[in-house]
Formats: structure tokens, sequence, C-alpha cells
């Protein structure tokens, strides 16, 4: 039975096997302002923060909703402190203690702007989803609300790029050092295209503030992974019998969970380092190797093993067929096409890779990894195809998902079953059409905005088309030959 709310002062009554926070939190001062406080940063970006505190104490967090209260609602009576539930094959319970103050600019704009005009805070990250940053293409969407909004009246911003803007123009006026400003979404480029954002907003409101910035403040890129699913009662429930105590927002992570950082900071930075962070000038390399390693193989996993009926990416890999397929996919297929950083050993990241895979406590449903195929498929997949063809070396086992969706799409038509995907109709439409046979192929490569000029090299053509073949004969025995 629980015996009250997570606090502060109930700290001391946990029981030992879950672990707290290994610094005392009154000695600590808020260096990081955290823009967009939702699940993803509580359970990654908070826990390395909460990890650095216990070797400098300068580097708490400030959490801020931009208009949504209910993270402040929730930690606030709880002192910042939540639970982390590491979702491994033995389940792991931590309370972050990163937090020592949570606001929602909504109704706490003051307040959030104060903060980031405090010289002890140094850094403000970001996990705000790609939406959040109002680009249009590669640059700010001036047309945005929230960004005409912020335009007209920048000193009561709602946006992300009109706080972080808002919070430099404070600091300049008091003649006090910038923050650095890091993007911790996964967007290509991210402190690039940042950077980029934020300039054009002050140009439009200050050419002076908007020359200090440019001279002045840096945006490193990074990359992010780990999965994280929703926050469920059955997570509080879970959480509330192991603490003794209620926690109204735990969060939940695989084991697994990367941050690479570009080292380019401005005003000092925490020591990440010494904590599990990767600090390297080739983010896109490391992004390479995420997209085409871990995004390309759950989408083999995913199109694959629905045409097996199968559920669920630990239950793909446990088929005995499906899970040698896509190890060899990895090691055989994807790897001799990267080029990758040195500071990444790739037979360990693959390793990591397939143990995320394998891991039974995360339930990460094959139907929403095949959702919107026509977007990913050609990041995911076709380039490395391209590549590997380039090379000489066999393709035909990289062509065998993409011979997959084809027969998911099929299917989902035939069945009545609408598609996630922004060209949904035109592939229903297809689909419909389809007979499972090797004439299919060309419909489908005909569609240009999925497969460009890989529809005009035959040989590509071909191997997708003796794929689709096999896969409709017996797909147990095509992932198996």
């Amino acid at each position: 039975m629980s015996q009250g709310r997570l606090s502060e002062t109930l700290l001391a009554t946990l029981p030992p096997a879950v672990a707290r926070p290994a610094f005392d939190r009154a000695t600590t001062r808020i260096g990081v302002v955290h823009l967009g406080a939702g699940a993803f940063h509580r359970a990654h970006q908070a826990v390395y923060f909460d990890d650095a505190l216990a070797l400098d104490p300068d580097w708490a967090v400030c959490a801020v909703s931009l208009r949504n209260p209910d993270v402040r609602d929730a930690l606030r009576p709880q002192d910042g402190l939540y639970t982390l539930a590491i979702l491994g094959q033995t389940p792991q319970l931590r309370v972050i203690g990163a937090l020592r103050e949570v606001l929602c600019a909504r109704d706490e704009a003051a307040a959030v702007l104060a903060r980031l005009a405090d010289p002890a805070v140094r850094l403000v990250t970001l996990t705000v989803t790609e939406k959040g940053y109002c680009l249009a293409g590669d640059g700010l969407d001036l047309r945005h609300p929230d960004i005409v909004h912020d335009l007209a009246t920048p000193d009561a911003p709602v946006s992300a790029i009109g706080h972080v803007v808002a919070g430099l123009a404070r600091r300049r006026a008091a003649g006090l050092a910038p923050y650095t400003v890091l993007s911790c979404d996964n967007l290509a480029d991210n402190g690039v295209r940042l950077r980029r954002a934020v300039l054009a907003f002050a140009e439009r409101t200050d050419p002076a503030l908007a020359a200090w910035i440019d001279a002045e403040v840096a945006f490193p890129r990074s990359m992010v992974d780990s999965i994280t699913p929703a926050t469920d009662d059955a997570l509080r429930a879970r959480v509330a019998d192991a603490l003794g105590l209620d926690d109204a927002w735990p969060v939940q992570r695989e084991p697994y969970t990367q941050w690479v950082v570009e080292d380019h900071f401005c005003n000092g930075r925490p020591p990440l380092e010494r904590v599990g962070v990767t600090l390297s000038d080739d983010i896109a390399g490391f992004d390479r190797a995420k997209l085409c390693l871990l995004n390309g193989p759950h989408s083999a996993l995913a199109y694959l093993g629905l045409l097996l009926d199968i559920e669920t990416v630990a239950d793909a890999m446990r088929h005995l067929g499906l899970a040698a397929f896509v190890a060899r996919l990895m090691r055989e297929d994807i790897a001799p096409t990267l080029s990758v950083p040195a500071a990444l050993d790739l037979d360990a990241y693959i390793d990591a890779i397939l143990e995320r895979f394998r891991n039974p406590a995360i339930a990460h449903r094959l139907a929403q990894i095949a959702w919107d195929g026509s977007q990913k498929l050609p990041v995911r997949l076709l380039g490395t195809i391209r590549d590997a063809q380039a090379a000489g070396r066999s393709i035909d086992r990289l062509c065998l998902p993409i011979a997959a969706w084809m027969h998911f799409v099929r299917r989902q038509a035939q069945a009545g079953v609408a598609l996630v995907d922004p060209m949904a109709d035109t592939l229903a439409q297809i689909g419909r059409l389809a007979t499972g046979q090797a004439e299919d192929v060309a419909r489908f490569l005909a569609l240009r905005e999925v497969f460009a000029d890989v529809a005009e090299d035959p040989a590509i053509g071909d191997a997708i088309g003796r794929g689709y073949v096999a896969l409709a004969r017996d797909p147990a025995e095509a992932v198996a030959r």
C-alpha cells in the first residue's frame, strides 16, 4: 500500500533496490534549461545530467513545458523527482533528481525568461519534435502562426525559437555571456538548422542581436537514441508497488541509450564524456549508422514479419529464419556500405542493436513500424541498395524487404485496411490491382516519389521482382534462402 507521494522528504524511505540520486540535491545549481519536458527528455538527457551532478553540482535542470502544464502539475508536488523504469530482462527502477525546477511557459512566462537570463544557466537543450522548430524546408517558416506572434511580440514568446532568442536578448542586454543551444531532437543536422532558424528570427527583431548570436553562440549537433514507450497506468501501478509511494508521472525506456554530441560549447559544459556521452565531430556518421543499421533492419523486420503473421519486433527475433536474415543483412550487406566514425565500433553496435531487437520487455509492434513506408524506405534501404549495386555486391537480400513492403501494401489494400502513409490513396489503388505476380513490381517502381532513379536500373528491378515472386510463393522459405 502506498505511504504517500514521492518527494524529497520521503527519498530515504525507498527500498534499497530502488536507485536514488547520488548527490545532495540541496547543493546543486540550475545550469541547464530544457525546453520540451516530455518523456524522452526525462528518460534520456535528464538521466545523463543526473549522473553528471554526482561529478559537478552546477548542471541541475529547469524543465520547461512550452504549453501543457501536465508535467509541471505532476512533478512539482514531487519536488521534481520521478522514477525511471529500465525495461530489460531484469527491470530496474531509479529515481531521477536532476530536475530542480519544473515550469510551464504558458502561464509562468516571467519565470521562464528570468531563468533563461540567469548567469548560472550555461546550456539550453531542446526536445520539441521536428514541428516545434517551425521550419519550412531548411529555414524558419515566417508564416507559422507562432513565429508571426513572436516576431510581433518578442518579449512574450510562445515558440521554442522565440524563447531561445528572448533569453539571449536579455543576456546580451545585461552584458552576460550567452548559453550554448543544443538540439536533442531526431532532426538531420539539428544544430545547423536550429542556428539558422534562430538567426533568421533575430535578424527580423534586432540585427545587432543577430550579429552577436552569430559571433558568440554555439549550436552543437547531436544524435540521440533510446526507445521510450509511453507512460501508462500499468507502469504507475508497478512503480507504486515497488516504491511504496505514488509517482504521478514515471517514465520507462529500454536499457540501451546513446547520446552523441558535437564538442562545440560557448560557455562551459557538463562532464558529458564521463557519464557515457560520446563527443564527436562526425554526428552525420553516427546518424548514417543509426539510419542504415537500426532503422533499415527495423523496416525489414516489419514487412517480412507481418508476412509471417508476427506481431512484435521481439517475436520476430524469436523466428530463427528471420533473426538470421536480419543479422546477415546488417553484417554482410549494410555494414560494408558505411563509412563510420573511428569512435564507433561497428561490430559492437550491430550486437547492441540485435540485443535491443530481442528485448521481450519492449512490445514494439511491427504494424506501427510499417507506417509511412513510402517515406521511410528511400532513406532506410534504397540508398544502401544503390551503394551495394555500385560496389558490385549482391543486392538480393537487401531487395527482399522492398518486395515485402509491396506485398504488405497489396494485402492491406485487398483486405480493405487503410494504409497509414502520405501516399495511401495511390498505394491502395496499386495494391487492389496487384495479383501477387511479377508484373505487380513495375507498377510500384513507377512511383518516382519513392523509387526515383532506382526504377531505371534493371538489375535492381529484377532483384526486387525475384524477391516478390519468392515471397508470394512461401515467405518463410524466401527468408531462409
